[in-house]
């Protein structure tokens, strides 16, 4: 969440009262003024329904995201959503595969923030209508400046905080949740600060002043640092001074809160030093978070500390700082803030665009470092650290490819940066989007050149994995394009890295006898100079496919463990999981089902750790097929294969149909279906400990999170719901308190107990609590 202050003050009457929209309406918009703490509210009152939602509760910042055509996507990254297809304007009149994508949710329960809808308004309103009519148990919870404009849209106008009048009782002055505001910031940056009955008055003016908007009150409680260590009747005249100076330069054509706000920034700027000021405009330009190094990368050119300018805005509360997802520590320019530093920036000539070159080729600097040292011991943190930097991966690519990369030089840059990031599309979780970059890069750089052969195999190789048939037939077009071209360049590099593409699109065309000759001379050639050895690994996984595909299982058995072994004196991680993975393929040949399922789950291990998306799937499938042949289990089978197709980009191949044909034949159609959904059911993290047993015995198999708790409603003829009902009836509810922990209404809540009492044949809800009880 972007938006807020840094401690979160009592709102408990607008908590109720979304609490209560969201128990009826299935999407609830927050608006209001910039800085009157809607994102903070969210997420608060998110934190507080968590229960509600059996399947979770998703967030998406779109702060920091300016292409419209990239909201279907974030959002289907944080649902969990694995739709692997491009996505870009529609041609047609049908919906784009994105937001079709958003009917795999099926019935789950879950509630998505979509946090800063302000700036995407029609996008964000149309994922939303997506999810509102094709789903039914996802429930959308907006921030923004605007409602979207949905029919089924229920608005709630977030205020500013109370302030008390200055000169009545203050005596309770923890009770005014503006005064408490204030009083937390200022304690945390003047330690020992603490209302008194001689300051208090003067707060109260103050939060009045600023019209108790929160991130008002938290940069002013900021400056108490400032010049002199400002007491608070001091600050009050500063403010007071600030408020008619700006009316004067700016006159009154902003509403009221707007002028306020606008001037207490104006006034934050006005103390940071120098080098604040410069490191606050060109980080403007940086989307979602960021970790020094890019601070220093792109705000350091004439900045004499960019670390020292860095914690100076973090003390004024210009940037908040926190943990990122790889653990390391990251800092984040407030919305309102952002906007204003870029406002600034743009009052230079020329500022903004040098701000985004630099942010560019800092991108395209680590994103060559990381492909570099891809081959080796490191791929979890890269991944972790590319994962964390995805807004500002997208910041970059769009201000090349976009309508602000005016350059003659900016689209070539793009196409570079695109083509560069090759193994974060493959190999760590985003094909679809690679394949959206590299499809636009293409379009926009249409010259021959190195760029461009690098850039037509990635998405020949994208394509061939991801798509529909078309769109593998246009990949392999592609892939030999990029052969051609590369041939007459006369870079051998790039020319072995589409062949190999070349390859893999013979092995999943059905020409495995081809492809075997083909992935034979390439090994035998051995490595080009300038040649990635990921690529180059992969080739030898591919000649174990091949020779597995055509029965030779020792000759693939003997390719896989020399690829393995040079895995492990690299420290090489994601070529290692698709050796492992084709050594236990090869193992299935003969049917050594007892040597095949380690490998099996030790690629689905590595790929799960690296986010490859690409490889969990068919480490699945492997594991299904296992699971019918060697321990006959067809229940556990069908709960993978659904996992898997959740997950799967690429057709079925014979690994995929044998699974599933065997588990058919053991269960019937109804079980296989049953269990089918079952898988169906997990997210990824929940499949994949699934599939490897984790925190289980062998012979258990655990339930996918469903609410359900651990009474499920098999043969029992109750529902996903009725179950969860029946369970907190269990435990004493009352039919009110039942439908405030679901956030349903209460006749929903009644009828569901009445069906509970009529399918069970019982009578009253003692003896629901005592079916839960016997039956957990």
């Amino acid at each position: 969440m972007s938006d807020g202050t840094t401690g979160f003050v009592d709102r408990r009457a607008e908590q109720a009262e979304v609490r209560a929209l969201l128990a009826k309406a299935r999407l609830v918009t927050l608006t209001g003024p910039g800085g009157v703490g809607k994102s903070r509210l969210a997420g608060r009152v998110a934190a507080d329904v968590t229960r509600a939602f059996p399947d979770g509760v998703r967030f998406v910042d779109l702060a920091g995201l300016d292409d419209p055509d990239l909201v279907p996507r974030a959002a289907a990254e944080a649902l969990g959503l694995y739709d692997h297809s491009t996505h870009g304007p529609p041609e047609t009149s049908e919906t784009p595969h994105a937001l079709a994508a958003m009917g795999q949710l099926g019935t789950r329960r879950l509630l998505l923030v979509l946090d800063n809808c302000e700036h995407l308004h029609r996008a964000c309103a149309e994922l939303a209508g997506a999810l509102l009519h094709r789903t039914t148990g996802v429930r959308i919870l907006a921030t923004s400046r605007h409602r979207l404009g949905l029919t089924e849209e229920h608005l709630l106008d977030v205020r500013p905080l109370p302030v008390p009048d200055p000169d009545g009782d203050l005596s309770a002055a923890h009770r005014h949740p503006a005064l408490a505001l204030f009083a937390d910031r200022a304690a945390a940056v003047v330690p020992g600060f603490a209302l008194t009955p001689a300051n208090r008055p003067a707060v109260a003016r103050l939060c009045r002043s600023l019209d108790g908007l929160p991130l008002a009150i938290e940069l002013a409680a900021a400056r108490m640092t400032g010049p002199g260590d400002l007491n608070t009747d001091d600050l009050l005249a500063r403010i007071d001074d600030d408020h008619d100076s700006h009316a004067d330069r700016h006159g009154h054509h902003r509403p009221p809160r707007h002028r306020t706000l606008r001037a207490t920034i104006d006034r934050s700027h006005q103390l940071c030093t120098p080098a604040e000021r410069l490191v606050w405009a060109r980080a403007s330009v940086l989307a979602g978070d960021f970790d020094l190094e890019t601070a220093e990368a792109v705000c350091g050119e004439g900045a004499e500390d960019v670390l020292e300018a860095v914690t100076g805005l973090v003390g004024k509360s210009v940037l908040s700082r926190e943990t990122g997802q790889d653990g390391g520590v990251r800092y984040r320019l407030l919305g309102t803030l952002r906007r204003y530093g870029l406002d600034r920036l743009r009052q230079r000539p020329g500022a903004e665009r040098a701000a985004r070159l630099r942010h560019r080729d800092w991108t395209q600097t680590r994103a060559s470092a990381y492909e570099r040292a891809w081959f080796g011991p490191g791929q979890p943190h890269m991944a972790a650290r590319l994962h964390a930097d995805r807004a500002n991966l997208r910041a970059a690519l769009d201000f090349s490819l976009g309508a602000n990369g005016d350059a003659p030089d900016d689209a070539r840059a793009g196409l570079r940066l695109a083509g560069t990031l090759w193994f974060q599309w493959y190999a760590c979780g985003a094909p679809g989007e690679g394949r959206y970059w590299l499809d636009r890069a293409l379009e926009a750089n249409p010259e021959p050149g190195r760029e461009r052969v690098r850039a037509l195999w990635a998405a020949g190789l994208l394509g061939l994995l991801t798509g529909s048939a078309e769109d593998r037939d246009r990949g392999r077009r592609r892939a030999e394009e990029a052969c051609a071209l590369a041939g007459r360049l006369g870079d051998a590099a790039e020319a072995a890295h589409a062949g190999y593409v070349v390859g893999v699109g013979l092995l999943l065309g059905g020409e495995p006898a081809v492809a075997l000759r083909h992935f034979e001379d390439a090994v035998a050639q051995g490595p080009v100079t300038g040649g990635h050895a990921a690529l180059a690994g992969l080739e030898r996984v591919q000649l174990a496919i091949a020779l597995a595909s055509l029965g030779e299982a020792d000759r693939a058995v003997a390719v896989c463990e020399n690829a393995l072994r040079v895995c492990e004196e690299y420290g090489e991680e994601w070529v290692r999981s698709y050796a492992l993975r084709a050594l236990a393929r090869a193992h299935t040949v003969p049917a050594d089902w007892r040597r095949a399922e380690p490998p099996a789950q030790e690629a689905l291990r590595i790929a799960h750790t690296l986010h490859d998306v690409l490889g969990i799937a068919p480490a699945l499938d492997l594991l299904a097929l296992i699971a019918t042949r060697h321990h006959h289990a067809h229940e556990r089978a069908a709960v993978l294969l659904g996992g898997a197709d959740r997950l799967r980009s690429a057709p079925f191949d014979s690994v995929r149909q044998d699974g599933e044909t065997r588990a058919r034949e053991g269960l019937g159609r109804r079980a296989y279906d049953r269990a089918y959904r079952r898988g169906e059911g997990f997210d990824l993290a929940g499949i994949v400990k699934y599939a490897l047993r984790e925190g289980e015995s062998a012979d258990r198999q655990p339930e996918p999170p469903s609410g359900a708790g651990c009474l499920g409603g098999h043969g029992t003829g109750l529902t996903r719901r009725e179950t969860e009902v029946a369970a907190l009836v269990a435990e004493g509810l009352a039919n009110q308190q039942i439908a405030d922990r679901l956030v349903i209404a209460r006749r929903t809540a009644e009828g569901h107990v009445e069906h509970i009492l009529g399918k069970l044949g019982f009578t009253n809800r003692t003896q629901i609590a005592a079916w839960v009880t016997t039956h957990r």
